[in-house]
């Protein structure tokens, strides 16, 4: 599987949301919480059309939201399992 970074913050309950089902699944990603990091909103924000919506994810060079969570897009998008 290509490296996984998830563009989030601490208070996003979808962030959490998928960092859980990416954990369940035995998934790993890297973290980048854009409110700590500029450059990281920056990519949000170009990714997703001038809007700061996290989580972001990028995979392999392109960029998807799961905002709000969708656990079947989330599974559909990364070809992961939707049940651990």
């Amino acid at each position: 599987m290509e490296p996984i970074t998830i563009y989030s913050t601490n208070w996003c309950p979808d962030c959490w949301r998928t960092k859980s089902f990416l954990k369940q699944r035995g998934v790993t990603f890297r973290e980048v919480n854009i409110e700590e990091d500029p450059s990281g909103e920056e990519i949000v924000i170009k990714a997703n059309n001038g809007k700061r919506t996290v989580p972001t994810l990028e995979v392999g060079g392109r960029y998807f939201s799961c905002s709000p969570f969708d656990a079947e897009q989330l599974a559909k998008e990364l070809n992961i399992p939707l049940n651990p």
